[in-house]
């Protein structure tokens, strides 16, 4: 488990990470979510060891990362996949891994073939790969050691769709094993795909966190609410309104403050098709965390000049 308890990293007057406090348990994968520029990667660095505390104190398995004995056989570490040796080829970064955490060299064949890594490509100079093949690499040195947490800052960078569909897949698997997986990314829509939770951070404070369910239903003041469209949409926002149901329009459909169940079930009584019911918020998560990271996202709507506004 990784705890993180009032960690704060000042540079000067700048507060990168600002008092934040949370947890990662054993066979969970939690995303660590935030633009670029919020705070991910100074807590990682942190948390390995690399960047010293202001204040407050992170520990894994009730240890700091320093104090770990070999930490590499309990702790899988990947904060930048462009940061290995480029005149070593790919078999020799693992290893130099291998042998500084006493691991025999067939762990070195097993990780490049979980990578998908052939024995052309482990022979080919790290600065001939690709920045998906780095991506590759990385990943199988933090699993060299066959630890039982994971630590890793933005992996899918660089990956093709098949290599993150890949990727979700090994590290849904590793945490379904018992290990615990801090994954940090801006690309919500693959992180919400694997992530069990969501811590969601902004200008370095935590501004929410739960499952994806729970981080939907704060947004709605605790309501569930099912987004709908029908061949009818008048008639049956009439039926539902008659239960008692909230309903709004949602682009083609409706909003209403109901479970989708509830829905379908007014939607059956009055023998109206649906093209579409499900569960969530009207933008869904990304609305969510765009709304509660506004002040730190870079890109704004902006009215050029001499162009009225709508």
């Amino acid at each position: 488990m990784i705890k993180v308890e009032g960690l704060t990293r000042a540079y000067g007057s700048f507060i990168a990470v600002d008092h934040i406090s949370f947890e990662c348990r054993q066979g969970r994968v939690t995303g660590f979510l935030g633009p670029n520029g919020a705070g991910k990667t100074t807590t990682m660095r942190v948390m390995v060891g690399l960047t010293p505390p202001t204040a407050g104190d992170v520990t894994i398995g009730g240890l700091h990362y320093a104090d770990i004995p070999n930490p590499g056989r309990h702790v899988g570490v990947l904060l930048d996949a462009s940061a290995q040796h480029e005149g070593r080829t790919g078999r020799e970064v693992l290893e130099i891994g291998a042998r500084t955490m006493g691991l025999p060299s067939s762990r070195i064949d097993e990780m490049l073939d979980l990578v998908s890594l052939d024995a052309r490509e482990a022979k080919r100079r790290v600065r001939n790969y690709s920045l998906g093949m780095r991506q590759r690499l990385g990943i199988a040195h933090a699993l060299l050691g066959d630890p039982s947490v994971l630590i890793l800052d933005e992996p899918a960078n660089g990956l093709d769709p098949a290599g993150i569909r890949w990727m979700r897949g090994l590290l849904k698997g590793y945490a379904d094993r018992g290990g615990t997986v801090f994954l940090s990314s801006h690309l919500l829509h693959e992180v919400e795909q694997i992530a069990d939770e969501m811590i969601l951070i902004g200008n370095g404070k935590i501004v929410a966190r739960g499952t994806r369910d729970e981080l939907l239903r704060g947004a709605t003041g605790g309501a569930t609410t099912t987004l709908v469209t029908s061949l009818d949409n008048d008639h049956l926002a009439g039926a539902l309104e008659e239960k008692g149901h909230e309903v709004h329009p949602a682009g083609g459909g409706l909003r209403v403050t109901a479970e989708p169940v509830e829905v379908g079930r007014v939607a059956a009584e009055k023998q109206i098709v649906l093209t579409d019911l499900r569960a969530g918020h009207e933008g869904g998560l990304e609305e969510l965390f765009l709304e509660l990271t506004a002040d730190t996202q870079r890109e704004h709507d902006v009215v050029p000049t001499g162009e009225p506004s709508a």
